[in-house]
């Protein structure tokens, strides 16, 4: 289950065996209460029933919601409440034939409380696992799971974070956000070979979290849980605002509220420090020298799309060209492949149809030059304005001359864009993504972007009054609304700049629509299973809504869209949000390392790639297009020379230049502003969460050895060196805090 449900009636949706079960054991008194707490007003009850331990949470006439603790499908021989540890509320330990498991309950009683239950088991025996039932499930004043009415706004997609966000209603306990911290359970699907692909949804009213376990048919595989060890089965933090209603502005605030409240809670693992600075040179360099990343046609160079591979087109030209200005501007240096690249732009303008086309005029016939996928019209578009803006006349004139097209194509399909159509007549090839009817639902944010660029070169209120009613148009689309991870950071983008230039607050509220899509498709956790214990996956996003694997195009494309979404924010903007903007942004810096080759061992990557994609070329510093959270090898899908502006786009917003000093600044939060009191003194305003540190690195850019440095917060004590060597000197510093630095 991945979107929105609607709780239905037993009869016609049917009932589990477990919601009988916890019926009868509630109505008739058989549970036995080991402990209770409160949190807030809700009081917790943790009980023995039948053959599972409980943890029930209630709001005095209200409901509640009732979690499976721990499954005993053999019975137990002793349950009992034993002495909690540090931080913990409770801790109930379970004797059974098949071994001990243990409860441990913490709560964090906030302006978001949160119940965390995890359970752990010692095995007697090598314990084969089997079906258990789903954990979770809502219950009516009666203590009947049947009698809940409420609505399941989003659940678990593939691998992404191991989530379910609902709303009992009635009666009116509120909204829950339910989440498997799924790192710390990464010794289980080791173990067991088993792997949580979707393992957090279910069919009201049980819900909740589904233990994977090995396929049951034929012969099963046998992977035990080891005798003596004790392993995690579940860790699950769980949320709750006490609202219901709302419609789906508010119902997306709600969720970014929640689940910025459970980040706080889950494992984060490290980052490491990565030098995105020689990245650049190195992919700079390769684009300029190798004969794979680069071919002529009408005595200009155009960038293959993968090694030696596919035909030029304008969205991979351009996202290249536009990261090369911004490492321009950012270096002080001019690249020549930017020039050239820049050179052969007008070739792929159609003077017929006044647009920018896909391909080039002389593209092969294997491909069908008049198809377009809805969103490669506008992201070319949106990379010709992002130039225009900085004052490049020839793209001006390009974005100019084709931008009237796009909005053509806005009204002709009512700005709900299906996936692929002809550009010479509208006529549709691909409608729909799947059964659901859905387009490309998100290229109205992006197409909303590129109208607010025009607005911004013009001053034509026309330009306006498209982005408006694009944003518009995708009213109603909850969770649904993510097709392309890039394309909806890009919407949220738009919306936050319509609310700045409008002051009307529903487009600031409408950016958390597109934010909660986002998120909903990241992995809020740190996978070990196969290959992915090579390289980093937290808070990477899947390409596509149904994506099997995170790609550097749209982790790169959407860091950059986060920045412009930040600098356009204010107090106004919901903490939470910031916060899981900035720790997005944060750890693609590190995450988008291990995109490359030679960042991760061979066997960790394909053989072959996907026809017609070339293959990869492990000495070439251009990233591969896939990574997976189930660990499958890397590169499947080919190695992407578009994806080479990743490395420009990094460079140029974490590291900064100091004029005249030997050393350059990192910084893995955004600086909003930048003065030098003297010369020797810098003085900088972080952007990110109240509460969160950022890390803060002096790199030294020449012979001489680094100066000594003072590092001070707005407080104007000195900070600590966190680590020191002759090449660089790491900081911690408040993420949201002005730093003052002296040498």
């Amino acid at each position: 289950m991945h979107g929105r449900t609607k709780s239905k009636s037993a009869t016609t949706a049917g009932v589990s065996p477990g919601a009988v079960l916890l019926r009868e054991e509630l109505q008739n008194g058989s549970m036995r209460e080991l402990a209770s707490l409160t949190l807030g007003e809700r009081h917790i009850a943790i009980c023995a029933g039948h053959d599972a331990f409980w943890v029930i949470v209630r709001r005095p006439d209200r409901g509640g919601i009732a979690m499976r603790a721990a499954f005993c499908p053999a019975g137990y021989t002793d349950v009992r409440e034993v002495r909690a540890r540090p931080g913990e509320a409770a801790r109930i330990e379970i004797a059974s034939p098949i071994g001990t498991h243990r409860v441990a309950i913490r709560l964090k009683e906030d302006a978001t409380p949160i119940l965390r239950v995890a359970t752990s088991l010692e095995a007697k025996v090598p314990l084969l696992t089997s079906f258990v039932p789903r954990d979770l499930y809502p219950l009516d004043r009666q203590d009947d799971p049947m009698g809940a009415v409420g609505e399941v706004e989003a659940a678990q997609r593939g691998f992404n974070t191991g989530a379910i966000y609902f709303r009992l209603t009635e009666p009116d306990f509120g909204s829950v956000l339910y989440c498997q911290d799924l790192t710390t359970l990464n010794r289980y699907f080791a173990a067991t070979d088993t792997k949580p692909d979707g393992a957090v949804g279910g069919v009201w009213p049980e819900i909740g979290y589904l233990l994977p376990t090995p396929p049951q048919r034929g012969t099963p595989p046998v992977d035990p849980l080891p005798v003596g060890e004790e392993v995690l089965l579940s860790d699950a933090c769980i949320a709750f605002h006490d609202d219901s209603g709302g419609d789906e502005q508010e119902m997306a605030r709600r969720y970014l509220l929640l689940l910025g409240a459970v980040f706080g809670q889950v494992q984060q693992p490290s980052i490491e420090y990565r030098d995105w600075v020689d990245r650049a040179a190195r992919a700079l360099k390769d684009l300029a020298d190798s004969p794979k990343a680069t071919i002529r046609h009408y005595g200009h160079r155009y960038i293959h799309p993968y090694t030696a591979a596919e035909y030029p087109n304008s969205m991979v030209q351009l996202s290249v060209l536009s990261a090369i200005r911004d490492y321009e501007v950012w270096s002080g240096e001019k690249a020549e492949i930017g020039a050239e690249l820049a050179a052969g732009l007008s070739k792929f303008y159609d003077p017929k149809l006044k647009t920018i086309r896909r391909y080039l005029p002389n593209v092969g016939k294997d491909k069908d030059k008049n198809a377009v996928d809805s969103w490669y019209l506008y992201h070319p578009l949106m990379q010709l304005g992002r130039l225009a803006v900085d004052g490049d006349q020839q793209a001006l004139r390009l974005f100019k001359k084709s931008v009237g097209f796009g909005i053509r194509a806005a009204h002709h399909f009512r700005y709900k864009w299906p996936i692929q159509y002809d550009i010479r007549d509208f006529s549709v090839i691909t409608e729909a993504r799947n059964d659901d009817g859905l387009g490309q639902t998100d290229v109205g944010g992006i197409y909303a972007y590129v109208m607010l660029q025009a607005f911004e070169l013009t001053d034509d209120k026309t330009y306006l009054d498209e982005a408006r009613a694009a944003i518009d148009a995708a009213a109603g689309m909850r969770f649904e609304l993510n097709y392309q991870a890039n394309l909806t950071a890009c919407g949220a983008a738009a919306c936050i700049r319509l609310w700045r230039i409008t002051n009307e607050m529903t487009y600031l509220c409408q950016s958390y629509v597109y934010l909660a899509s986002f998120f909903h498709n990241t992995a809020m956790w740190e996978s070990e299973i196969g290959h992915a214990r090579h390289y980093r996956n937290f808070l990477g996003v899947t390409a596509l809504h149904d994506a099997p694997y995170m790609a550097m195009y749209e982790c790169f494309d959407s860091f950059a869209a986060f920045e412009r979404y930040l600098k356009d924010s204010g107090p106004d903007l919901e903490p939470a949000v910031r916060l899981l903007l900035s720790e997005y942004c944060r750890y693609a810096l590190d995450r988008a390392w291990f995109y490359y080759p030679d960042a991760l061992p061979d066997d960790a990557i394909a053989q072959k790639q996907r026809e017609p994609n070339g293959h990869i070329d492990h000495t070439l510093s251009f990233p591969v297009e896939d990574l997976y959270v189930d660990g499958q090898q890397a590169g499947q899908v080919g190695q992407e020379i578009y994806g080479a502006g990743s490395a420009f786009v990094f460079a140029s917003r974490a590291f900064h230049r100091v004029e005249g000093a030997p050393f350059r600044l990192f910084c893995d939060h955004f600086l909003q502003a930048m003065d030098r009191p003297g010369e020797r003194a810098l003085r900088f305003q972080l952007g990110g969460a109240s509460g969160r540190e950022a890390r803060l690195s002096l790199v030294r850019t020449a012979r001489a050895k680094l100066p000594s440095f003072t590092v001070s917060a707005a407080d104007g004590q000195p900070l600590g060196v966190h680590h020191a060597t002759a090449e660089r000197i790491d900081y911690y510093v408040p993420a949201d805090g002005t730093i003052s630095l002296l040498w």
